[in-house]
């Protein structure tokens, strides 16, 4: 008989936080400077947050870097924290740490992203990989498929792409994102824009938008120049947010769904 996978380690508190121990040597920058250097790194969930954040040891931060904070923000996670600024070099840095007031998560503290929140350490490193947002989820997949499936987009009735050789991204969570060769897509209907955005899974994306005047989100077509290897066959391919776009596939027509990005295409302004 084949053995049984591993019991997921998730513990959960009364303050409503999931977390488990992670074995990868985890590593936070500021600037050339590393304040947090890990081995013993706890992954926590928050529960109104859908991705995990790092706690540490106290022992493997750089807490002569910590001021106990002058303006302490509440509200920004769960429960009663103890926040801290953080001074890297004459800059100082509010509400950069805290700690979880967890009893299980006593004697550790948690640090803000610089790329997530526009503040926090800039740089974060699992092993020797640069990693980026927030940490990759263990319990997550995301997988890249070539397929032969016959995929067409419209938008607002006006047929923008069609082809026999997407690659299909599976992600936990989310809907199949379908992504089509530049060649099998009318880009001309489209115009670059300047918005990016990062993901740990994927690298950094660049966007289009649709030149119609039509009643259409901005920043509705994207793709990775240069994605992460796990997600190599995406490579300069072209997606489009299911959530706005009508997607054919196989002759069937996909139900929109609704994500955590219905509301942002609802209501961000155009890059």
């Amino acid at each position: 008989m084949s053995p049984l996978p591993a019991e997921r380690s998730l513990h959960s508190t009364p303050e409503g936080l999931q977390w488990e121990p992670s074995e990868r040597w985890v590593r936070g920058r500021k600037g050339d400077v590393t304040v947090v250097d890990s081995r013993h790194p706890v992954l926590v969930w928050e529960p109104d947050l859908p991705v995990p954040q790092y706690a540490f040891p106290r022992a493997d931060v750089r807490e002569d870097l910590l001021r106990p904070a002058k303006n302490p923000r509440t509200g920004l996670h769960t429960g009663s924290q103890i926040f801290y600024d953080l001074e890297v070099d004459g800059e100082l840095l509010e509400n950069a740490a805290w700690t979880f007031p967890a009893a299980d998560l006593a004697g550790h503290i948690a640090f803000e992203w610089f790329r997530r929140s526009g503040k926090g350490l800039d740089h974060w490193y699992e092993e020797e990989e640069e990693i980026f947002i927030h940490p990759r989820d263990p319990h997550k997949r995301v997988d890249a498929i070539t397929s032969s499936r016959h995929v067409q987009v419209e938008i607002d009735g006006t047929p923008v792409a069609d082809t026999h050789r997407p690659v299909l991204l599976f992600e936990t969570g989310l809907p199949t994102r379908y992504y089509i060769p530049r060649e099998d897509v009318r880009l001309d209907l489209f115009e670059p824009t300047d918005h990016h955005t990062g993901c740990p899974y994927k690298g950094t994306a660049e966007y289009w938008s649709w030149r119609d005047q039509a009643d259409v989100p901005p920043n509705l077509v994207w793709s990775y120049q240069e994605p992460l290897p796990a997600v190599g066959p995406v490579r300069g391919l072209l997606a489009f947010f299911n959530e706005a776009v009508d997607i054919i596939v196989d002759g069937e027509r996909l139900e929109r769904p609704v994500t955590p990005f219905s509301a942002i295409l609802r209501t961000r302004p155009s890059a």
